[in-house]
């Protein structure tokens, strides 16, 4: 027998562990992505009840995916109005069932299957017919794992708003194709996946809204997704926007313990102890970066989230604030403007000039895109034109230009950080 608590605490890591293999087999088994994740839930409840007497099995992924198509078995025989599913599906579960009883412990030689079964989900969780924020929440429950309360946390909303946003997006998705989509599809589609991924990971990384300057656990959940995605076989070095996204999570999750300060208030960049940057990560990352740039060397093409890693690198290579290659970031972000029309990598490029060559650089690249219709309610305008107005001694205008950003901005903690830089400009003097 175990211990309670330890065997709660085995369920939990398996299941996040195992959890999307287990619902993208179940969903290409019975065609019903709803039915697939009722299954796997059972598998779960039915460890919760049986491992604290039996013990934690030593091939628990196996157990798990064992009881689930048990259950699958069970539903077809029950259900009268599925009966030709159940001649269809039912004999192969079985079939399936038999042999898996027979060679439980040879799990690995299903991984190929495993692995086509999770990208599979990723790419129908990432589906282009539901809104991004349907996507994300979707995909953090089904490929991430995460309980609907952990997600309505990440995102500062109702369990009961998460639960519906799931529930409508998974019965858009019924009928949708399980399969891989192939050719142009899959490129766009690919896209997708990778959008929501990184959406999910800024929203760890500055939070929108909300008292945190930033959510480290969503971070970690995105990491680790697309750590999954750039490691399944049917994409592992063939694209190398997947490595480009990674190292850039990686470079930017480095810096997160720096973030803030032990009173949990907002550090800035230039002023953050890189000797609390995370080293492993960095070396993740560019270790991640090298894959993308070698895939890219081979003839594969560079794309945004790749530009994104180098400038990423820049900063985590620079020791110091002042050793941080400007030009070439400044340069980075000029390749990654021709590569879209992206209001806000206009906005980062003008930070970029006004450090690579001056204030009034920037202010200049600031002015082409500062009318944009999709930033006119946004703080990112008026806080990078104080930044760029105080470093050029323009303290009053500066100032203005940050209360008018505190006011736009949804975070709490970036509203404090505004008001006081605002108030360093009211001083004459800048906050760096």
């Amino acid at each position: 027998m175990s211990e309670p608590g330890t065997t709660q605490e085995a369920v939990t890591r398996v299941w996040r562990e195992e959890s999307a293999r287990l619902v993208g087999a179940l969903t290409r088994l019975t065609r019903d992505l709803s039915l697939a994740e009722d299954l796997a839930q059972d598998a779960l409840v039915a460890a919760l009840q049986q491992w604290p007497e039996s013990g934690v099995p030593d091939n628990p992924a196996a157990w798990l995916m064992l009881t689930a198509r048990r259950r699958a078995v069970d539903h077809f025989r029950r259900n009268d109005t599925l009966r030709r599913r159940t001649t269809e599906l039912g004999h192969a579960l079985q079939r399936d069932l038999a042999r898996e009883e027979a060679e439980m412990s040879d799990l690995d030689a299903l991984v190929d299957q495993i692995d086509d079964d999770v990208l599979r989900l990723i790419f129908l969780t990432c589906h282009p017919v539901l809104a991004p924020g349907s996507r994300a929440a979707l995909t953090l429950r089904l490929v991430g794992g995460l309980t609907v309360p952990e997600i309505a946390r990440a995102f500062l909303t109702k369990d009961a708003t998460v639960g519906q946003r799931i529930s409508r997006a998974k019965r858009t998705l019924e009928g949708q194709s399980f399969e891989l989509p192939v050719g142009p599809e899959r490129e766009q589609r690919l896209d997708d996946v990778m959008g929501v991924l990184y959406l999910i990971f800024n929203e760890g990384y500055t939070a929108t809204a909300g008292d945190d300057w930033a959510r480290p656990d969503l971070c970690a959940e995105a990491i680790r997704v697309t750590r999954m995605l750039a490691g399944l076989g049917g994409l592992a070095g063939r694209e190398p926007e997947i490595d480009g996204l990674l190292s850039l999570m990686e470079l930017q999750a480095s810096r997160l313990h720096a973030r803030t300060d032990a009173e949990g208030r907002p550090v800035l960049l230039d002023e953050q102890d890189r000797s609390r940057w995370d080293e492993l990560m960095i070396r993740r990352g560019l270790a991640a970066l090298d894959r993308a740039m070698a895939a890219v060397a081979d003839g594969r093409t560079a794309g945004p989230y790749l530009v994104q890693a180098q400038i990423a690198a820049c900063h985590a290579r620079a020791a110091r604030a002042e050793e941080t290659d400007w030009r070439a970031i400044a340069q980075w972000y000029d390749v990654l403007s021709g590569l879209g029309d992206n209001p806000v990598v206009e906005v980062n490029r003008a930070v970029a000039h006004g450090r690579a060559h001056g204030p009034e650089e920037g202010l200049a690249v600031l002015a082409d895109v500062a009318g944009h219709r999709s930033l006119v309610a946004s703080h990112l305008v008026p806080a990078v034109r104080g930044d760029l107005l105080a470093r050029a001694g323009r303290y009053a205008e500066a100032a203005d230009a940050f209360e008018r950003a505190a006011a736009l901005t949804g975070n709490e903690a970036e509203r404090a950080v505004l008001a006081a830089r605002a108030e360093h400009a009211r001083a004459g003097r800048s906050a760096r």
